[in-house]
């Protein structure tokens, strides 16, 4: 190299605002610029000079590091780095260092060099960004839960007002039959609207207890097609584009209904009730990337709703699966069928995916996991054993909520039960123990201190396999974790007459040694 040469290159070594220096085999300092001079004494308060041994200069609890970071350049490696670096009295920077070995022109390692740069305000930025990025988030959270908590709040304020109203004029002494009547049935009513807003709500959250089955979604939906088309209305046309072949899934059939309606309805609503409607069904190879998931090969049923309303803008999309969001006008609409949608796909493990443009309609795709068709495609009607009703059954009920048993062994005395009442699932699997033919049948809640009503039933199925159990629950993590583990489940709220149907059907298909059921009394 010519003496211009290496003062040129001198010129654009000092030139570099980034610490370089270069060191021999004994970690020896063979050359350094004024930025890393200057930088080392900002962090260690000493001046580098030719011949130091570098690594020895660093802290005790550094020096390991930065000489093994040397020794990987000298055995030839090329690499970066983030580290830090520093006294931390003084300052203690984060160094993005690049390493590379020295050859000669031979090509023999005679040394190495690195190359830093101080990271610290880039990091401090990034740190700040994410701290922002997370205080926005937590912000949109409270928002979310603040909108789910007061839209709940408005609509069960709303049922209990009718609720309280209602019962209020049951308790005047002059009260006419007619509006007794009324009241009754504006109290059940509401009593059955809560129930149906809390089922969404576990739907949005995942966590309500599905019930899935195989079945074909295009005979499911000639099974309902008549309802849509009243719900639309004649103002509305809908169409269908269905594949030849049966397409079939394993889901809750009922929650599928449920949310083909809810997307059936936004439909209308977005058209304000007039123009059309097309239900396409298909099988799929694959799902699309939505949201945080990445695409997911299929195969899948995909049934896709297409409108020609007025389109959602892009501001909205993202919030539109959230409870008690809606962009209909206030009264028209309770942000809630998209939210169970959105959490049946999820919990059935599909998804659903929104296209819309504004003013041009929407495109809304529920995507199912498709399974193979059963051997039968024919559709088995749901007949309802028949019930023996001149026998007295004697019911275990298993519930730890003093009120919810009163008024339930109450009511199963006055429809003709005998009841035994256990107040936790310990003190229940005792009394079938004890006297296991005395039951003809358990009806048990499900979340109960110590043992739950679902490892109850488990263990009275491993001891006594002839004793049917009937489950209730209002919500169980259990339950939707894992499902019923076989057991017949009731939802809370649930009405008498329909408890008193399931465990006479229950208790009619009671197994017994030697004797028929209907013998019992408490």
């Amino acid at each position: 190299m010519t003496n211009a040469s290496s003062a040129l290159w001198e010129i654009i070594g000092q030139s570099d605002q980034s610490p370089i220096c270069a060191f021999d085999h004994e970690f020896k300092l063979i050359a350094f610029n004024r930025a890393h001079s200057d930088e080392f004494y900002r962090i260690y308060n000493y001046h580098v000079q030719i011949g130091d041994v570098f690594p020895d200069l660093f802290l005790p609890e550094q020096r390991p590091i930065i000489r093994g970071f040397m020794s990987r350049a000298l055995s030839g490696e090329v690499f970066n780095v983030t580290e830090e670096f520093g006294d931390p009295d003084l300052s203690k920077p984060y160094w993005d260092i690049y390493y590379a070995p020295l050859r000669n022109a031979d090509g023999t390692i005679i040394g190495a060099f690195h190359h830093a740069k101080d990271i610290s305000a880039r990091l401090r930025a990034e740190a700040a960004l994410r701290a922002a990025e997370d205080a926005l988030r937590q912000s949109q959270k409270m928002e979310a839960v603040g909108q789910l908590t007061g839209g709940v709040a408005h609509d069960f304020n709303n049922l209990l007002t009718i609720v309280k109203s209602a019962i209020e004029m049951l308790k005047l002494p002059t009260q006419k039959e007619g509006r007794r009547e009324r009241y009754i049935g504006a109290i059940d009513e509401a009593v059955g609207r809560a129930a149906k807003l809390t089922q969404q709500l576990l739907a949005f959250a995942r966590r309500q207890t599905l019930t899935p089955e195989p079945f074909d979604v295009r005979a499911n939906l000639d099974s309902i097609e008549e309802m849509l088309k009243t719900l639309v209305g004649t103002r509305v046309a809908i169409s269908r584009v269905l594949p030849d072949e049966p397409v079939c899934v394993r889901a809750d059939k009922n929650q599928f209904d449920t949310a083909l309606v809810n997307l059936v309805v936004n439909a209308r609503d977005a058209m304000a009730g007039e123009g059309r409607v097309q239900i396409n069904i298909e099988a799929v190879d694959s799902m699309p990337a939505l949201r945080e998931r990445p695409t997911i090969a299929g195969p899948f049923v995909a049934v896709t709703i297409v409108d020609t309303g007025t389109g959602i803008p892009p501001s909205d999309r993202e919030r539109i699966f959230e409870p008690f969001y809606t962009t209909k006008p206030t009264g028209s609409g309770t942000g809630l069928g998209l939210s169970q949608v959105f959490g049946f796909a999820r919990q059935s493990g599909g998804d659903i995916q929104v296209e819309s443009e504004v003013g041009a309609g929407s495109r809304v795709t529920l995507y199912l996991p498709q399974i193979e068709a059963p051997a039968s495609n024919e559709a088995v009607a749901s007949v309802e054993d028949e019930i023996v009703t001149d026998m007295t059954p004697c019911v275990l009920v298993v519930e730890d909520n003093a009120e919810v048993a009163a008024s339930t062994v109450d009511a199963l005395d006055q429809l003709g039960f005998s009841t035994v009442l256990a107040t936790n699932g310990l003190e229940g699997l005792r009394e079938v123990n004890s006297a296991p033919e005395r039951f003809d049948v358990v009806f048990s809640d499900v979340v109960m201190p110590g043992m739950t009503g679902i490892e109850m039933g488990k263990e009275i199925r491993r001891l006594h396999g002839g004793l049917p159990i009937v489950l209730a629950s209002g919500y169980s993590h259990v339950l939707a974790a894992g499902g019923t583990d076989g057991f017949e489940l009731i939802h809370k709220p649930y009405s008498i007459d329909q408890v008193s149907r399931v465990l006479r059907r229950a208790a009619a298909h009671r197994e017994r040694s030697g004797f028929s059921p209907g013998h019992a009394s408490a």
